[in-house]
């Protein structure tokens, strides 16, 4: 059985913080706000994954009015969602994900995030996708005023185990 799940983020970009897009500090003047890290790409990512496994969404896991989730690593979150899963017998076939910003660029960073992705989903780097697209100057995006991100993904059930201790068919 295969399942497709989407996610969706968005925050604004405030000075002050740093910016922290895929697990990678990014080298920019402004961050993102939130409670956490406010890495919207692993926020869209995550939720894409608790979506496709009907698992709720990630402010049901980790409400952001929780003490214990401030500032936290959304790499550590997207662990924990990894974990959350696993234990359903879900596998991660793919990840398709974008970032939205109008600034900063964002290619030179692409290959640190899927790097960090695929380790803490225990895939290869080669089923995460990441992309980055610009809003040509509209919305809040375009105003540089935030930063936004789609993520799809496919996730596979494993079988359990049968008899002779191989998977099922």
């Amino acid at each position: 059985m295969d399942r497709v799940g989407i996610g969706y983020d968005l925050h604004r970009l405030v000075e002050g913080r740093s910016l922290i897009l895929g697990g990678v500090k990014i080298d920019y003047r402004l961050g993102l706000e939130g409670h956490s890290d406010a890495d919207v790409l692993l926020h869209a990512l995550s939720d894409a994954l608790l979506g496709a496994a009907c698992l709720g969404d990630i402010g049901f896991h980790f409400p952001p009015g929780e003490e214990r989730y401030r500032d936290i690593s959304s790499l550590t979150l997207l662990g924990e969602v990894r974990m959350k899963l696993e234990r359903e017998r879900w596998k991660v076939a793919n990840v398709d994900a974008v970032v939205i910003a109008e600034a900063p660029k964002l290619a030179r960073y692409i290959e640190a995030m899927r790097e960090n992705i695929a380790e803490a989903l225990g895939v290869p780097r080669g089923v995460v996708s990441i992309k980055t697209t610009t809003t040509e100057g509209l919305g809040v995006c375009g105003r540089e005023e935030g930063i936004a991100a789609q993520a799809v993904v496919m996730l596979k059930k494993q079988t359990p185990p049968g008899p002779t201790g191989q998977e099922a068919e």
